[in-house]
């Protein structure tokens, strides 16, 4: 019997098994009727990848873009059915004018619902068609007008964000403030403007639309979110606190409001919440851009998920190498550069309306690691409200690495020097180091102004750390300060007596 049997092995043959395009639409199909997007799009993928001549395929696959939110990339496919593959699939005009609207697109829903219900009026999806249509609301010409209007609207609303992405302020807020004009009741645009001014230094005009925003919308997401961002960086933590617990509270229903949520959870140091609302965008299936890699990451790691964190690194690298410098694990909080809008943050101090806060700026911009960008940038400001002094400090930042020796900037280059030995001490605890350097600039400013001679940057530097120290309780001595600026206490005191006449 086992002969037998050995010889029936021995004549076996083995088929291997090579998944068709069919294959993995049906898995795909199956997915998606468990309602399980993430692995409906990946086997759709996989067919229309073996399969890319066939219209059902790419419009299922357009449909669970849809499902996820990703309408550009949905209109894509539909689009691509409709001129390459099968122009009497129809249905790809509904789908187009359903994802339309969805984008606030509503004069582009409106053409392609009419055109489906001109080409098969009693087709599948007509009711669907005629409902969007009502919701849309266009019944004459006169409506029509009304809503070329809004795309036009919308069109604006883009261009301003991607001049905010750009670092354009001043050009965002124009086309912003004319737009919130128009469209008093637009809140988006309201948001933005907000930004706008913030990063352009303009804080209290930033916080005063978030606050209209929020009386007139309550429990607007985005304006609450921009607000922890403004109260974040502006260092008002128990404001910032009392907002974050609120926000724990929020359970939003759109991926974009997750990701909003989730991101500036991350920023305030959240993880455990930013976590939670960016690996669940993950699992279902949400492709964002790097920097929701970065915060997906980031909180990651800082939640205790090591493998999500590397895996979320790995898929920055692969989406932009050159952003992908250093896990924020590995660097300080202000040295992460490249993912928290560090140019921005730089061109909002520099826009400040106190001359130390732009001094801060300028002193930022020598110690950036996208000093080309912050240029192009410079050279776009309206320099009238800078002071003589603060345009001789620029000039020295930013001619210093073609020309290191400035015998006319004397005074500039001992106070920069000040700033640099501060910075370099407080490289971990970049929270007191801002507080710190604001002292020091607030001082700078007041020797120069008096033609107080700036000599011995370690003595200055342990002057206004220990007046510093001493505004927040901390008992620390001269002895132990003077130590750690190799210079004696006596002359720590003399520079502490200067730094004191000058800041009274």
């Amino acid at each position: 019997m086992f002969n037998n049997s050995k010889g029936k092995l021995d004549k076996a043959k083995i088929f291997s098994f090579i998944p068709t395009g069919e294959y993995y639409f049906n898995r795909g199909i199956k997915a998606y009727d468990r309602f399980d997007m993430k692995q409906a799009k990946k086997y759709l993928k996989r067919a229309f990848e073996l399969e890319p001549l066939e219209p059902i395929i790419a419009c299922q696959l357009a449909i669970v873009h849809t499902e996820m939110g990703e309408y550009e990339e949905s209109n894509d496919l539909l689009k691509k059915v409709l001129t390459e593959l099968d122009e009497n699939l129809t249905e790809c005009y509904y789908f187009l004018a359903n994802n339309f609207a969805h984008l606030g697109m509503f004069t582009e829903a409106y053409k392609n619902a009419h055109l489906y219900l001109e080409l098969d009026k009693v087709g599948e999806f007509a009711e669907e068609a005629k409902e969007l249509l009502d919701l849309i609301g266009i019944e004459d010409e006169e409506n029509f007008t009304e809503l070329v209007k809004q795309d036009e609207m919308i069109d604006h609303l883009d261009k301003a964000r991607s001049l905010l992405q750009e670092g354009s302020f001043s050009q965002a807020i124009e086309i912003l403030e004319q737009t919130v004009q128009d469209y008093p009741e637009l809140w988006p645009a309201y948001n933005n403007l907000a930004l706008a001014y913030f990063y352009e230094g303009k804080t209290e005009q930033a916080f005063e639309i978030i606050q209209s925003v929020l009386e007139q919308s309550p429990g607007n997401l985005h304006a609450l979110c921009n607000l922890a961002v403004f109260l974040y960086y502006e260092e008002r933590i128990e404001e910032l606190e009392e907002l974050l617990q609120a926000l724990d509270k929020v359970q939003p229903i759109h991926f974009e409001h997750r990701y909003k949520l989730g991101a500036t959870f991350a920023l305030a140091g959240k993880y455990h919440q930013a976590y939670y609302w960016l690996r669940h965008l993950q699992k279902y299936g949400y492709e964002g851009d790097y920097s929701y890699y970065y915060w997906l990451a980031k909180s990651a790691y800082f939640s205790g998920n090591y493998k999500i964190a590397s895996d979320a690194w790995e898929k920055l690298i692969d989406l932009n190498s050159s952003l992908a410098q250093k896990e924020p694990w590995k660097v300080t909080e202000e040295a992460i550069t490249h993912f928290e809008n560090e140019d921005a943050t730089i061109m909002r101090w520099l826009n400040s309306e106190h001359v130390e806060n732009r001094l801060y700026g300028i002193f930022l911009v020598s110690v950036s690691t996208s000093k080309s960008k912050i240029y192009k940038q410079i050279e776009q400001m309206d320099l009238d409200q800078f002071t003589y002094f603060e345009k001789r400090y620029l000039t020295y930042i930013l001619q210093s690495e073609l020309k290191p020796e400035f015998s006319s900037y004397e005074e500039i280059k001992q106070g920069h020097e000040v700033a640099m030995v501060l910075f370099e001490k407080y490289q971990v605890q970049a929270w007191e180091r801002r507080s710190l350097l604001l002292l020091w600039f607030r001082a700078f400013l007041k020797l120069i102004e008096n033609q107080t001679v700036i000599k011995n940057p370690f003595a200055f530097a342990g002057a206004v750390e220990y007046i510093w120290l001493k505004t927040r309780h901390n008992k620390k001595t001269q002895l132990e300060i003077a130590e750690e600026y190799a210079i004696s206490t006596s002359t720590l005191r003399k520079y502490v007596r200067i730094l004191e006449n000058e800041l009274e």
